[in-house]
C-alpha cells in the first residue's frame, strides 16, 4: 500500500484556485508533521507549506496569503488550498510525512492562460 497519495492537480488559469489532497495510509500520521513541497522543471524541490501534528502552520514567502495547509487526522488527510494561482506556481507538488519519512508520487499543477 502506497503510504501517501496526492490528488487534485490540474491545469488552471492565473487567478484561479485548486485544492490538493494527500491521503495517508502509513503509521504515525497523527503525530507527524506534514509538508507540501513542489518542484518546477530545472529547479530544486522547495518547501511550500508545513503543518505540525498540533496544527501550527508555516509557509514559504512566495505563497503566504494565497495557500492554506490543513489536516484531518481522523481521515488521515492533508490538504493544500491554493488561491490566486500564478504561472510561477507551476510545478509537481509532493506530499511529505516527516515521521517515516514518506513521499507521495506527486501531482502536476499547471497555471497558464
Amino acid at each position: 500500500q502506497v503510504p501517501l497519495v496526492e490528488s487534485g492537480g490540474g491545469l488552471v488559469q492565473p487567478g484561479e484556485s485548486l485544492r490538493l489532497s494527500c491521503a495517508a495510509s502509513g503509521y504515525f500520521f497523527s503525530i507527524s508533521a506534514m509538508n507540501w513541497y513542489r518542484q518546477a522543471p530545472g529547479k530544486q524541490r522547495e518547501l511550500v507549506a508545513a503543518i505540525t501534528s498540533g496544527g501550527s502552520t508555516n509557509y514559504a514567502d512566495s505563497v503566504k496569503g494565497r495557500f492554506t495547509i490543513s489536516r484531518d487526522n481522523a481521515k488521515k488527510m492533508v490538504h493544500l488550498q491554493m488561491n490566486m494561482l500564478k504561472p510561477e506556481d507551476t510545478a509537481v507538488y509532493f506530499c511529505h510525512q516527516v515521521s517515516g519519512p514518506y513521499w507521495g508520487q506527486g501531482t502536476q499543477v499547471t497555471v497558464s492562460s
